[in-house]
C-alpha cells in the first residue's frame, strides 16, 4: 500500500499537543485523551476544598445554633444538657469526616467521575489501562490524599497553635506539602502521588452531544439512496448492551479506518448481542449499529435517561 494512501488513526488536536495521549481500551480501540493541566488540576482541587469548608462552614452554625438552643432550653439544669451536647459533638464530628472524605469518593465514584471543582473545569478522573474506573482505585487515590494533603496540614495547624512548636517542624511539614503539591510539574502525564498508586490520571472532559457524532457513510445516506447498509437492522435487545462511552468508541474506530481494528470491533459486537460475524462488510455493518444505537441514546436522553456506558444499567 502506497504510504502516503495509508489511513492515519484519528487525533484531536488541543491546544497543548504535548498533553494528548492515546489510550487503548480493553477491547484493544485506541482513545484520543488529553491530560489535564496542572492548573487546571489545582484549581479544581482549590474549589473543592471552598466547597468542602462552605459546607463544614454550614454544618457548624447549625450546630451552634442548636446548641444555643438545648442551652436556654436547659439553662436551669445544666446536667441535662450534657447528653445532647455529647451528641451534637459527634454528629459533627461525624459530618466534618464525611465532608472531607466522601465527598471525593462519591463523585468520583459516578457517572461523571468527577467532582464539582472538577466539572466546573472541565476536567475527569480516568483509568489509564483504559477500563473502566473501580471503586478501589477511587479508594486508594482519595486515601493517598489525606497523606498528602490533609494530615499535614492538620498537622501545620495543630503546631502554629503551639507556642513550643519548632520552625524546623513548621518547615518541614510546609516542604512535605508543597512537594506533593509540586510534583505533577515534574512527570509528563501530570500524575500525583494518588494516581501513580491507584493507576488514574485526570483528563480534560470532551463535551460532545450524541446529536453531532455522524458516522462516515451510513450516517449521510439520504433517504432516496440505496443504502448498504439498510440490510442490518437491530433490535431493542441488540442495542441495549451499549451505551455512551462505547457508541463514542465506535466513532473513533470509524474515522481512524484501520481494517484489523474494524474487524476486531465487528466481531466483538457480534459476539456481545449474538450474531454470526460475517467477512468484507464489516464498515457497514459498524455504521448501521452505530447509527442505530445513536438514535436509541438519543431518544433515551430526550426522556432524560442516559446510560453512561456497557457496565451501567439500563436506565
Amino acid at each position: 500500500m502506497n504510504d502516503k494512501t495509508a489511513v492515519e488513526p484519528w487525533v484531536r488536536r488541543t491546544a497543548t499537543p504535548k498533553l494528548d495521549r492515546i489510550m487503548v481500551s480493553p477491547e484493544g480501540v485506541p482513545l484520543n485523551v488529553t491530560i489535564a493541566a496542572a492548573g487546571a488540576r489545582a484549581g479544581a482541587l482549590a474549589l473543592d476544598i471552598v466547597i468542602i469548608l462552605s459546607m463544614i462552614f454550614f454544618v457548624t452554625i447549625a450546630c451552634l445554633l442548636v446548641l444555643w438552643g438545648f442551652g436556654v432550653a436547659f439553662a436551669g439544669n445544666p446536667e441535662e444538657f450534657n447528653g445532647p451536647l455529647g451528641v451534637l459533638a459527634v454528629i459533627w464530628i461525624i459530618s466534618v469526616f464525611l465532608f472531607r472524605n466522601a465527598y471525593f469518593l462519591y463523585f468520583e465514584l459516578g457517572d461523571r467521575a468527577a467532582t464539582w471543582g472538577k466539572r466546573a473545569v472541565g476536567i475527569r478522573v480516568a483509568a489509564r489501562d483504559g477500563g473502566r474506573l473501580t471503586a478501589e482505585a477511587v479508594i486508594a487515590r482519595n486515601i493517598v490524599r489525606d497523606v498528602e494533603l490533609f494530615l499535614p496540614l492538620v498537622f501545620l495547624m495543630q503546631t502554629s497553635t503551639q507556642e513550643t512548636a519548632s520552625s524546623f517542624t513548621a518547615w518541614a511539614g510546609f516542604i512535605w506539602v508543597l512537594m506533593f503539591l509540586l510534583f505533577p510539574l515534574f512527570n509528563k502525564d501530570r500524575l500525583r502521588g494518588g494516581d501513580l498508586i491507584a493507576g488514574t490520571w485526570v483528563i480534560q472532559n470532551v463535551k460532545k452531544g450524541l446529536g453531532d457524532i455522524v458516522a462516515p457513510t451510513a450516517a449521510t445516506q439520504t433517504e432516496n439512496d440505496t443504502n448498504p447498509a439498510s440490510r442490518y437492522q437491530f433490535t431493542e435487545e441488540d442495542l441495549s448492551v451499549y451505551g455512551e462511552y462505547e457508541l463514542q468508541t465506535l466513532e473513533n474506530v470509524l474515522r481512524a479506518g484501520s481494517e484489523e481494528a474494524l474487524e476486531t470491533v465487528a466481531s466483538s459486537i457480534c459476539q456481545k448481542i449474538g450474531w454470526q460475524p460475517g467477512t468484507g462488510d464489516e464498515r457497514i455493518f459498524l455504521e448501521a449499529y452505530y447509527t442505530a444505537l445513536r438514535a436509541r441514546l438519543e431518544r433515551g436522553m430526550r426522556f432524560g435517561k442516559r446510560r453512561k456506558d456497557k457496565y451501567s444499567q439500563s436506565e
